[in-house]
């Protein structure tokens, strides 16, 4: 298998493994019968305010664990979360909004002092129904007749949330054809929901930064007939479609495999500095004034992973990626770490992604990077 179909079929995993519990049957209620009482409200002590991680808190049952992972998040010095907030379980019904579960992640974010990265997607199924009764639809299909629908919910989510979050992510990896509800990726159509969802969100908050691509790292041809289209080129494609008006900051997904953080940039290659192509093609399309958000990174340490790095080297990648670029990427507003805990263990490799385990275990990542935040020197 060539070198771009595997990471092809490493992204699928990792999308499969990141999809939460099917919204229409499987979702249960946040358990409230434990009384959770706020902390006083705290703030963020760190000393590189771009550390950042993924949650994964929207499949959370107990509200206290809610709670106990944002201290932890607090705790080990990142001032700011990505989570998903899913059209999907808030909209479960046409027209019917049910924010109690988000409403839930923000009062806790903001009881710790965290800034919130929303990452907007996933359809409903009332929304998911194509004219073409044809075509077999999963959760990541929007039909284009659509686009309006999910703009709404956009806008819906960025007038609750003015002042509260005001970061929003518009979809996810839409260069990869799981993403794209199963279809081969198409920048033009991406362009156009993009376009929607940016005038959505600016109509309800005119201070909100919308985040487009969270493009996925992949050396797939482009067309999407390898299950992908390489980043660059379909970023490229974006902008001759016009996207570059229509996004305030640009997310993406920075995942290095096992090299080391300093391997040069290769647009054959898919490394931490491939980040630096990305940002050679907005400047050449004159967005060089645009913030880079990264949204997912970081090394996996399993033992038996192809991919994978050691304990030791996983902890020292990450803090080499997170030094040198403080000088030499001054756009870089995040670098967010996939993924700090997970609700239920997989008892496989997302597992070793993680900085805390589901018992709220930390690892030694995660006393590596509080060291970091608090400018304590890192030893051998």
């Amino acid at each position: 298998m060539s070198w771009s179909l595997r990471v092809i079929a490493l992204a699928g995993l990792i999308l499969i493994w990141a999809q939460p519990a099917h919204p229409h049957q499987m979702l249960l209620p946040v358990n409230t019968s434990q009384t959770v009482t706020l902390d006083p409200p705290q703030q963020v002590q760190t000393n590189d305010p771009r550390v950042c991680v993924h949650t994964r808190l929207i499949d959370e049952v107990q509200e206290y664990k809610i709670q106990e992972t944002l201290r932890l998040v607090r705790k080990m010095g990142a001032s700011t979360i990505v989570d998903l907030f899913p059209w999907a379980y808030v909209e479960r019904n046409e027209g019917s909004y049910d924010w109690s579960r988000t409403d839930l992640i923000v009062k806790h974010a903001e009881n710790q002092g965290l800034r919130v990265i929303a990452r907007l997607g996933l359809v409903p199924l009332w929304a998911q129904q194509s004219a073409d009764e044809s075509i077999v639809t999963t959760l990541n299909y929007l039909p284009e007749e659509r686009f309006g629908d999910f703009a709404d919910y956009v806008g819906a989510f960025a007038e609750r949330y003015r002042g509260r979050v005001d970061h929003l992510i518009i979809w996810n990896e839409p260069n990869l054809n799981f993403e794209w509800g199963g279809r081969p990726p198409d920048p033009d159509a991406y362009t156009r929901l993009l376009a929607l969802a940016y005038e959505a969100a600016h109509a309800a908050n005119p201070d909100v930064i919308v985040l487009g691509g969270a493009l996925a790292p992949t050396l797939a041809a482009p067309g999407g007939a390898q299950g992908g289209w390489n980043d660059l080129d379909f970023l490229r494609e974006m902008y001759e479609a016009g996207a570059g008006a229509y996004f305030d900051g640009l997310a993406v997904h920075n995942y290095p495999f096992e090299a080391p953080p300093n391997t040069p940039p290769d647009p054959e290659e898919l490394n931490f500095r491939r980040i630096e192509l990305w940002r050679a093609i907005m400047v050449e399309y004159g967005d060089a004034q645009k913030p880079v958000y990264i949204t997912e990174t970081g090394w996996n340490d399993h033992p038996r992973f192809v991919y994978g790095v050691s304990p030791r080297q996983r902890i020292n990648y990450t803090l080499e990626a997170y030094d040198f670029t403080q000088e030499a990427y001054p756009w870089l507003e995040t670098i967010c770490l996939w993924q700090f805990r997970l609700p239920a263990p997989t008892n496989s490799y997302p597992d070793y992604f993680t900085l805390v385990s589901t018992e709220f275990q930390v690892k030694p990542i995660y006393t590596a990077i509080q060291r970091y935040a608090s400018g304590w020197e890192e030893t051998e």
